[in-house]
């Protein structure tokens, strides 16, 4: 044998002990097996499927039960992201988040990401704290792997993290009178966030077998990630499977009656636009390729198809919810950053006074005050992520000492949060929550 036969060989049996020691996990669907991560004692899952791939006749449709499959699925592969715009290298974000490193775009993308400590896979006692996170990007951009976001440095904390993709855009919110009459409901749209819901469930329903609480789990997102969690905390549908909330640049309530479309509006809207681009049927709307959806889509549809409140999957506005006493029974967290997309504090402080004038456990409020160095772009929308993940190392910014001290003290709280409930954990309160008597905000910054 050569040298390089006998190089492959040893590789082989290198990976072969290696999945030898990374235990099979049953969960619904079937047989899987993660990976060892980057950081010592952490074991990754990429890419479970988390409900059936919502193309051909499912595409406009609400989630399907996962498909299952024979043998064990190695789960060591991101799955596909859903087609989507991007950021251009030479926007601001293709050049902070490196957008063309991106993964194949598929229809067939509802999956998600596991990150847990080694020694708590197959273990359903562990009782491991559980964050699920939902990526932000306005509705048609992003996915659960952006290089900001990765599970190690939670993993380490102890506790599990969970990432996933969802349907953006054209093929996640479109909403149509035909396919209102497809269903019982008479609704149609708001598939990603059905998704996001299905997400939660499968999470709820199986993150046991990776050593994980399914009574101890934080929903959080930031950006369209911190709107879906707003809808995830005011809809029925995700009743009793949430502990705590982070709302990371998402705003808080407004201080005047919401606008938000409803069903007969989002389904206007999304006639209106199919009819202009001669999709007048449900036969050529789902012949239609993925590519020639999205290119109408970017053409003339950004910004159209988001969540609406259909009477089902959401009966009311999250500022309604709010006001009315039916968001989910959850501690908050909520935040901006200094010189995040648009002035928010304001009603970042609307919804904390709320909480506390309904007699609700006040919320924690923060602002994330660090200018990156590199420019002169100060503390923008989406600057906390590389601290709340603790991936600095991958950004190309000249980061200090003291930016990794920072990322440090974020993921502290942050962690603390998912497993207590409070950012502080069990120690000395440092941080209080936002109440009418003591409004108080935590501000993130280097020293």
């Amino acid at each position: 044998m050569n040298k390089k036969g006998i190089t492959l060989l040893i590789v082989a049996m290198m990976m072969t002990a290696v999945w030898g020691q990374v235990p099979i996990v049953k969960v619904e669907g079937g047989n899987v097996q993660g990976v060892p991560s980057v950081a010592e004692g952490v074991t990754v899952f990429r890419g479970i499927p988390y409900a059936a791939p919502p193309v051909g006749d499912l595409r406009w449709k609400r989630p399907q039960p996962v498909v299952k499959w024979d043998g064990i699925r190695k789960a060591d592969t991101f799955g596909n992201i859903c087609w989507q715009p991007g950021n251009a290298v030479g926007t601001f974000y293709g050049n902070e988040f490196y957008w063309k490193e991106q993964t194949v775009q598929s229809e067939d993308c509802l999956y998600l990401n596991i990150w847990t400590p080694t020694e708590a896979v197959g273990n359903r006692e562990g009782g491991l704290p559980v964050a699920f996170w939902v990526h932000g990007g306005a509705y048609f951009n992003g996915y659960g792997h952006e290089i900001t976001m990765d599970g190690d440095a939670w993993a380490k904390r102890g506790v599990i993290l969970v990432t996933i993709n969802y349907r953006l855009g054209i093929f996640g919110f479109l909403a149509h009178p035909q396919l209102s009459k497809e269903n019982k409901d008479g609704t149609s749209g708001n598939y990603g966030t059905y998704d996001q819901v299905a997400a939660l469930r499968w999470v709820y329903d199986n993150i046991a077998e990776f050593g994980g609480d399914p009574d101890n789990i934080t929903v959080m997102g930031q950006s369209a990630g911190a709107a879906s969690i707003k809808c995830l905390v005011s809809s029925p549908l995700s009743k009793g499977m949430i502990r705590n909330a982070v709302i990371q640049s998402g705003g808080g309530i407004s201080t005047t009656a919401g606008n938000d479309p409803d069903q007969k509006k989002a389904e206007a809207t999304g006639k209106e636009f199919m009819d202009n681009h001669g999709l007048r049927s449900l036969k050529e709307m789902r012949a239609a390729s993925a590519e020639e959806l999205l290119r109408i889509f970017k053409e003339n549809g950004m910004g159209l198809f988001r969540p609406h409140i259909d009477g089902v999957l959401l009966k009311e506005s999250f500022d309604n919810a709010a006001r009315n006493n039916h968001l989910a029974d959850a501690q908050y967290m909520i935040g901006c950053t200094l010189d995040d997309i648009r002035p928010m504090g304001k009603q970042i402080d609307e919804f904390c006074f709320l909480r506390d004038s309904l007699n609700q456990r006040p919320a924690f409020q923060y602002l994330f005050a660090r200018k990156l160095p590199g420019t002169h772009d100060g503390a923008f929308h989406s600057a906390e992520l590389w601290y709340m993940f603790h991936t600095l190392d991958r950004s190309w910014r000249p980061m200090t000492p003291s930016d990794y001290i920072l990322a440090d003290e974020v993921m502290d709280c942050w962690t603390n949060f998912a497993k207590y409930g409070n950012p502080n954990g069990l120690d000395a309160s440092t941080w209080a929550p936002f109440t009418l008597a003591n409004p108080y905000v935590k501000v993130f910054n280097v020293k």
